[in-house]
């Protein structure tokens, strides 16, 4: 499989979930892939996978939310790998709660990392592919909470609101520079931050709850990481390429179906 072959990618929060699954699929399309994560040991284990599989890789560790961390980040990827040419931000915090439940540093938490972090490399990535001159595909991953009302996700979905208009606007200024920029809108995925979340808050009954979170989904499960990354992979690749400014739902039908 080559659709990214020998194309420069990065991918933020790639040492774990949804961005290491697009990291790994990236390589095996043929792309050099800058594995960039605060937590530095998940992003060596996923350039550890991808070399392992013959693939080309390097890790950074990156806050998003710092940008001199970003900058830095995406000089070094330029120098070690060349020309940028695909960027995902995958990069992201959760939080429950209500408005009342939510607190000023909460709201900041989440903000710093889910809209200043998105903003930080979408200014460092629209402005390595202008200086590129051959223009690239950006994805963001966004969420079903862009769009539709969740329980107990006031901070969070607030945040992947401002990464879907971030999406549209990005899309619209850089039309002309050959910069497609698009999204990706999960529902429930299978990550370790699920399992993390049921063993935190449903001790002894993470079976359980995880069954019901599933079929919350009207196709009866949570998605799987591999499965975002087939159609971030198609989404980055020059077979999307008269898609821009779009947000695609992966969804097992929340949306559509439940509305």
């Amino acid at each position: 499989m080559s659709e990214l072959e020998n194309k420069t990618a990065i991918v933020t929060g790639a040492g774990s979930g949804i961005g290491k699954a697009i990291a790994l699929r990236f390589a095996r399309a043929g792309a050099r892939v800058a594995v960039l994560d605060l937590a530095d040991a998940g992003a060596r284990d996923t350039v550890r996978e991808i070399e392992g599989a013959g693939g080309t890789a390097f890790s950074l560790t990156c806050d998003v939310s710092r940008q001199r961390d970003v900058d830095e980040a995406f000089d070094a990827t330029g120098r070690q790998f060349g020309m940028l040419e695909v960027l995902v931000n995958s990069a992201g915090i959760a939080h429950i709660g209500n408005v009342e439940q939510t607190t000023e540093t909460d709201l900041d938490r989440l903000y710093a990392v889910n809209v200043k972090g998105v903003y930080n490399c979408l200014r460092a990535g629209v402005g390595a592919m202008k200086a590129g001159g051959r223009g690239g595909a950006i994805l963001n991953i966004a969420s079903v909470a862009s769009s539709v009302g969740i329980p107990d996700r006031f901070a969070y979905s607030m945040t992947k609101g401002a990464v879907l208009t971030m999406t549209y606007s990005v899309a619209r200024d850089y039309v002309e520079q050959k910069i497609r920029c698009n999204s990706i809108a999960p529902a429930r995925i299978h990550t370790p931050f699920v399992d993390g979340f049921l063993a935190k808050n449903y001790s002894g009954r993470e079976a359980e709850m995880f069954e019901a979170l599933s079929r919350t989904q009207p196709i009866g499960r949570m998605g799987r990481p591999d499965e975002v990354a087939e159609l971030a992979l198609f989404l980055c690749s020059d077979a999307a390429a008269f898609i821009t400014g779009s947000n695609y739902a992966i969804d097992g039908g929340f949306v559509s179906l439940k509305m």
